[in-house]
């Protein structure tokens, strides 16, 4: 790199000049319109991946360009400083996870400065402070004294040799990542979010998210899940108990042959003196209890299950005698924990019913479709007309379902329901890294929520961390042993923390006014920034994230804290950076270190050439030739500045051309930016470049002025992509103030009007159509436009095009 620019200094000086004038820092001003942009922030790892450097460029750009559209830009970052990955680090290399996430915080923030990222520092926040989770604790006691956090026994993973819960993510395979031994399932007393209470707005208000990812909002509706239909009442022959079911599908229920319940059904226990083959049964259900969820309801996996014999169930449509079986994918916390199997109508009961050689029975038959079960190679789930369906043959199944329902109904077998998959919010930890939930225990009072005065309930600095029985903080006397705040007798606290989600669901919030010790945040710094005007992460965090930040903001809104529903306007979701293929990990070996190409090439380069390689939403394969691209893109920046210094040009002239063009790149640039086309926003200054090169080295007719006025406009347009490189260019054109205070350029209409020619296109020689284009098109972009023209498309369709002839500015023929 000896003989291009010189990255290093020049991106340590504008780095230093930044921090000194305090450039980013921001407070309130209505004078001017505000601008919130945010990144997710980082867990603190100790250093920054290429996933990091691509979220947070995108972030910058977005917000540097506010802020020379003269927005007042917020633009924070901080830590999401609590959970288990430090407390791993603990145990493996013997600190406290303290220790090593300050010495992680500090690595990153070194090298996110390197990166020249516009943050008001002073802003920064870390969620393991007390300063921050002093605020968990009395938004937790908020929601205490509102019924929103409760405590009951729950399923957890558990592992039976380090003696402790295991989040989904920490479950391989039915195994423990740390040791390998079989995970069980373990009901535990545990605290929870009532964010069921909140199921019907958190669906309704997706409608109102307009500007984020159509398949973001698909995955919060179907985590959320709302489902219509009928609770139906089948009953157990022997006993008469009722085996509540729920369906979707009731024009479905005369096909039913066989029902199967959740191996936690309490109905087995209730009648466990019948099941003839008992042993068989409690065998399979213990065999169910090691798995997890994750595991039981896997769409791949064949599905298995056990006849409970001895008992049958009965429909009530048709008073018909059908099996009870038992299987794993059926989970007690969804829907009313049994199903009705109709195999004929739903693939997954068909292929169940193909292996136990169960009954299959047609009740709705499509156009042209079977009748008859050994006709059928898979379930027929679409609509048709009902068969086999007592008074209701011969109904569209469509019309059958609201029929059927108000029979049911009427006869007293069945009620319309809604039921919900979302499920209240566990957010109990048996760890020591997170914030200590804020109850006490006593004999006398029960369970106590701590007074605010005593707030923050302070984690204990000396532990002793093994990664065994349970929650550390058991083991820690002088934690646990305290005084009823009511009555002042012996008392012991809470020793479960909070889920690391908790944390990160209104950190953005905390960003409007991070120093106020006086309450949670302050109303009108909230008032003033919120809600988030630009929010970027990936699309990993597309589901409880972002939905447990949408929870606490309607939380907050209804204890009177603010006055908005939600709190991310527009969502970015962008793409992920891989290596040949692969996801970057250690164990594959495919890192790519940000720090050895910032020290090899420069942050400058590293921003170009990783916003240049694709959009924001795609995935990246990362391949080095970007960095060359963008190397080699920014040393001709450079020497354009120099040459230009150095070169003699007219007193006057103009060159129309070039004019023309600046104003079309400003143009370009402005619009792919707010549309995050970035790549392409760079491509035309790409091109500006050249033009001026061409300008440079003909020697036209042209003044010194309009030659560097096109220089100015390519670098205050490059800036937001490329701060430092832009800054220090600036500066050699005689400027003293950061090109960051100046103005975002603006383009003249009329110069920037497209001339448009008429083309006539021709099929196998005869004139079919004429089309209005911009002259400037290239081939492969009129050909596009060519073939969506809806009167070509009616000549060409289902024909193969042989050739696509193109006469420039006059006509096209397809022959066909």
């Amino acid at each position: 790199m000896a003989n291009g620019y010189p990255f290093l200094k020049i991106e340590e000086k504008w780095q230093k000049y930044w921090e000194k004038k305090r450039l980013f820092s921001v407070s309130m001003d209505r004078s001017r319109p505000k601008y919130y942009c945010l990144e997710m922030f980082p867990y603190p790892s100790g250093k920054i991946h290429m996933g990091h450097v691509r979220n947070y460029t995108i972030g910058d750009v977005v917000a540097r360009f506010k802020y020379m559209c003269g927005y007042n830009v917020l633009h924070p970052m901080g830590f999401d400083a609590f959970g288990q990955p430090a407390e791993n680090a603990a145990i493996k290399h013997n600190t406290h996870p303290a220790e090593w996430t300050y010495k992680c915080i500090d690595w990153m923030r070194k090298e996110l400065k390197r990166m020249g990222f516009s943050y008001d520092w002073e802003r920064e926040i870390s969620t393991c402070l007390p300063e921050y989770y002093r605020w968990n604790q009395w938004i937790f006691l908020k929601m205490f004294e509102r019924g929103l956090a409760y405590k009951k026994l729950a399923s957890v993973n558990w592992c039976p040799s380090c003696l402790t819960t295991l989040a989904n993510e920490e479950v391989s395979g039915g195994t423990c990542w740390r040791c390998g031994s079989e995970v069980e399932l373990k009901e535990l007393e545990q605290w929870f979010l009532r964010i069921t209470a909140y199921q019907e707005e958190l669906l309704e208000d997706l409608k109102e998210l307009k500007y984020w990812p159509p398949q973001v909002i698909t995955m919060q509706e179907n985590w959320i899940g709302k489902s219509e239909g009928v609770e139906i009442y089948f009953r157990e022959k022997e006993t008469n108990e009722i085996i509540p079911v729920f369906t979707t599908r009731v024009d479905t229920i005369f096909g039913a042959t066989y029902v199967v319940l959740a191996p936690e059904h309490p109905l087995i226990s209730k009648i466990k003196d019948k099941i003839l083959n008992i042993e068989e049964v409690e065998k399979y259900i213990e065999n169910a209890k090691q798995k997890t969820k994750l595991q039981r309801t896997d769409l791949i996996k064949e599905k298995t299950g056990v006849e409970v014999k001895g008992i049958k169930a009965i429909n009530p449509v048709n008073n018909e005698i059908i099996p009870i079986w038992i299987a794993d994918y059926v989970l007690l916390e969804y829907g009313t924990g049994a199903i009705m199997a109709v195999p004929a109508h739903d693939q997954r009961d068909f292929l169940f019913a193909k292996r136990y050689n169960l009954p299959i029975k047609i009740v709705i038959k499509g156009k042209g479709g079977k009748i008859l079960p050994e006709e059928l190679d898979e379930a027929y789930e679409g609509e048709g007309i009902q068969i086999n369906s007592g008074e209701f043959n011969g109904l569209p199944n469509t019309l059958a379902k609201e029929r059927i329902a108000q029979w049911m109904e009427e006869k007293g077998i069945g009620k319309r329901a809604v039921k919900w998959r979302l499920r209240d919010w566990l957010i109990s930890r048996q760890r020591y890294w997170g914030t200590p939930i804020p109850i006490i225990y006593c004999k006398n009072c029960g369970m106590v929520p701590v007074p605010e005065s005593d707030l923050p309930v302070l984690l204990p600095e000396k532990i002793k961390i093994t990664g065994k029985g349970g929650s550390p903080l058991k083991q820690v006397k002088e934690f646990v042993e305290t005084k009823c705040p009511h009555c002042g007798k012996d008392a012991f606290r809470e020793t479960d923390t909070m889920a690391t989600f908790f944390d990160s669901s209104w950190y953005f919030l905390r960003f409007c006014s991070p120093r106020n010790d006086k309450e949670v945040f302050d109303k009108k710094e909230v008032d003033y920034w919120m809600p988030v005007d630009q929010y970027i992460g990936g699309i990993e965090h597309a589901i409880l994230h972002l939905l447990y930040s949408r929870f606490f903001t309607k939380f907050f809104r209804d204890i009177g804290l603010v006055k908005f529903d939600e709190p991310f306007k527009s969502l970015l979701t962008q793409g992920m950076v891989l290596k040949d293929g692969k996801v970057m990990s250690k164990s594959r070996g495919n890192i790519v270190d940000p720090d050895g190409i910032i020290k090899k090439y420069g942050a400058d380069t590293l921003r170009l050439g990783i916003l240049f390689s694709a959009p924001p939403e795609a995935e990246i394969d990362w391949k080095d030739e970007c960095l060359e691209g963008a190397w080699r893109f920014l040393n001709r920046v450079w020497r354009l500045v120099e040459n230009f210094s150095s070169l003699n040009f007219a007193e006057e002239g103009k060159d129309e051309s070039l004019i023309k063009k600046t104003h079309q790149t400003i143009k370009i640039v402005t619009e792919d930016i707010e549309k995050f086309r970035f790549n392409t926003a760079i491509s035309g200054i790409m091109e500006l470049v050249n033009e001026l090169y061409r300008v440079m080295s003909e020697k036209r007719l042209v003044s010194r002025r309009e030659i560097k006025n096109a220089i100015e406009k390519v670098l205050l347009l490059l800036s937001p992509f490329v701060p430092h490189i832009c800054e220090e260019l600036w500066e050699k054109l005689g400027y003293r103030e950061s090109i960051i205070k100046n103005p975002w350029p603006k383009y003249d209409p009329e110069l920037v009007r497209e001339e448009f020619i008429t083309l006539v296109v021709q099929v196998n020689g005869k004139v079919r159509s004429k089309i209005d284009i911009p002259s400037h098109l290239k081939e492969e972009e009129v050909k596009e436009i060519v073939l969506k023209d809806e009167k070509i498309r009616k000549w060409i369709e289902g024909k193969e095009i042989k050739k696509f002839i193109f006469v420039p500015g006059r006509l096209v023929n397809l022959v066909v």
